[in-house]
């Protein structure tokens, strides 16, 4: 993931954080607000390390599972069905109802691919 999607989404991050940081305090979480240097500084003076650590530290956390929080987030979801497009037929549009595909052009015309009606 990358730090935008934190910082987008900071208090959904705050489980995972404090899961990963275990001794990270909520109120001082808070106070960071998705500020990426502070962040890293706060994480220098949590684990008694140097800056360059905390910094390669919290790019190793980035490399880890977005929160279901973010993932199940409104905009996330339209970002996602935005990008289906390209697997969705021609005639058919990413954001028409579910009930639709795959039916198999049991509806005539309505850009199935197979381009036959079913007996």
């Amino acid at each position: 993931m990358k730090w935008q999607h934190v910082q987008e989404n900071w208090a959904a991050f705050s489980e995972a954080i404090r899961s990963r940081w275990p001794d990270a305090e909520e109120e001082v979480l808070e106070d960071i607000d998705g500020d990426q240097r502070a962040f890293v500084a706060y994480i220098a003076e949590l684990e008694q390390i140097e800056p360059v650590d905390a910094r390669e530290e919290v790019r190793d956390w980035l490399t880890g599972e977005i929160p279901a929080d973010v993932v199940m987030d409104r905009s996330h979801d339209n970002h996602s069905i935005m990008l289906s497009a390209k697997y969705v037929g021609e005639g058919e549009d990413e954001s028409d109802d579910d009930a639709r595909f795959g039916d198999d052009d049991q509806v005539r015309g309505d850009g199935d691919r197979t381009g036959r009606m079913r007996e």
